[in-house]
């Protein structure tokens, strides 16, 4: 308790002493227990298997509260027995970082404000009435109201802790907050409402329950993806790592490459899934510099010829490395190709024009920019200006001039502003004044 701010204990105990507010006239003779007692069985039930799911690590928006058994609640009990629902669950559930019995309290709080606040809107509007008949698509219209409150009031909770234990500006602190809340909320609010409407039907409760399998299934294929999706990211990284420590003149360009890439691809049109993988070739372009010595790498002077061909070999090995990597698709050509030139004078198979994958096209534009861009051991960063002048000037030789285009427009539009800095100084401390620009490569050179 005592790494949590003094303001944020206030404002927690003040949520908390609110949502017991909100729940205590429950205690009277009008509360239906069972289904109270039912909904919040089936709702920490569910936040244990949903969180379960994703013990560890993070889970993602929408997937760390089951909303469908709360709603269901708000549209079948009168507001205070609403807010006892999530209780029990919230103060049951896994909770991975410490202090937990406050991260617990404040989860309960929060909930039983939401859910208390939602099913006096629900009910203000005569939504009760509404679903009990059924009346659709009238009870559309309080159960969307409902939905809005629940979310609101998550917000704005959320965006008081921002300020009071996280310390963030509170000019800032709700900034997308609430969009943020709505979207998980409003599809799990379809599933409360299909479960309430089932519940007072001539079925029961049971039909009620039977909306949980469908999401369930759903939040299961969810978890999945991001399961499979967080190992893809854990090997990229695992591989970045090791280049980065191997070449540490060039630390922070993957991911540089990989942003850069980026851009080209959105700005070409491409889908998103074309886009990703683009993002893992920039990220992945060098990796086959784990099987060149490190001498090499690190090298201050000029390489010998012989040297030079050696640190050619990156692109089959790196091809080698990533070929049993399926997620990776298309990426696999663009790190094999991403020295070759359009005018058929690069490596490692001397490919020319549209006999490059488009892929490798786009990371050797990216890879290029961000060499020039950043600070090196044999020479200081140039200006994004100066750079695009250099791949404007090499374009259609060295560069596909699509790609060199559509990167000079998408930084016109973001502007370019790297998040991680490869900048070394030279040895001794200073850094090397910078050359003139280079011609186009010719044959057999190597861009470090």
């Amino acid at each position: 308790m005592r790494s949590v701010p003094a303001w944020a204990r206030v404002y927690i105990l003040c949520v908390a002493l609110a949502g017991a507010a909100c729940a205590v006239p429950a205690l009277g003779a009008r509360t239906p227990w069972p289904a109270v007692a039912l909904l919040a069985v089936l709702y920490a039930g569910c936040e244990q298997i949903t969180r379960c799911r994703f013990v560890g690590r993070r889970a993602p928006r929408g997937l760390g509260t089951f909303f469908p058994v709360l709603l269901a609640g708000v549209f079948l009990l009168p507001p205070p027995a609403a807010a006892l629902v999530a209780v029990p669950g919230a103060l049951l559930a896994r909770v991975e970082r410490h202090p937990r019995w406050v991260r617990r309290l404040w989860r309960a709080a929060q909930l039983a404000v939401a859910a208390w606040v939602s099913a006096r809107v629900f009910e203000a509007l005569g939504g009760p009435g509404a679903c009990a008949a059924p009346d659709f698509p009238y009870v559309l219209a309080p159960a969307g109201a409902a939905v809005l409150a629940f979310s609101a009031v998550l917000a704005a909770l959320d965006g008081g802790v921002a300020v009071t234990a996280e310390r963030v500006p509170a000019r800032l602190a709700w900034r997308g907050l609430f969009p943020r809340a709505l979207a998980p909320v409003a599809v799990h609010g379809l599933a409360g409402l299909m479960m309430a409407v089932l519940w007072t039907s001539p079925y029961g409760p049971a039909a009620g329950l039977l909306v949980l399998l469908p999401m369930g299934v759903s939040c299961w294929v969810f978890a999945q993806y991001h399961r499979e999706r967080a190992a893809h990211q854990a090997t990229i990284r695992a591989l970045v790592q090791a280049v980065d420590l191997k070449d540490k003149y060039t630390r922070g360009h993957s991911e540089r490459v990989g942003r850069a890439s980026v851009l080209i691809a959105r700005e070409l049109g491409m889908g998103d899934d074309r886009v990703e993988v683009l993002r893992f070739a920039g990220i992945l372009h060098d990796v086959g510099k784990l099987g060149v010595p490190t001498r090499l790498l690190r090298k201050e002077g000029p390489l010998t010829p012989e040297e030079r061909r050696v640190i050619e070999l990156h692109p089959e090995y790196g091809h080698e490395m990533v070929r049993g990597i399926g997620f990776l698709g298309e990426a696999r050509a663009a790190i094999l190709h991403h020295h070759e030139r359009i005018d058929g004078s690069g490596y490692p198979y001397g490919l020319a024009g549209a006999q490059i994958p488009e892929s490798a096209r786009v990371v050797a534009v990216a890879d290029a920019f961000d060499a020039m861009t950043s600070t090196r051991s044999y020479r200081r960063a140039r200006p994004v200006p100066v750079a695009l002048e250099e791949l404007t000037r090499c374009a259609g030789a060295q560069f596909d001039p699509a790609m060199v285009g559509a990167l000079a427009r998408a930084l016109e539009r973001y502007g370019w502003h790297p998040e991680v800095t490869s900048d070394v100084p030279a040895p001794g401390g200073d850094v090397l004044p910078a050359p003139a620009l280079p011609a186009p490569a010719v044959r057999g050179s190597a861009p470090r």
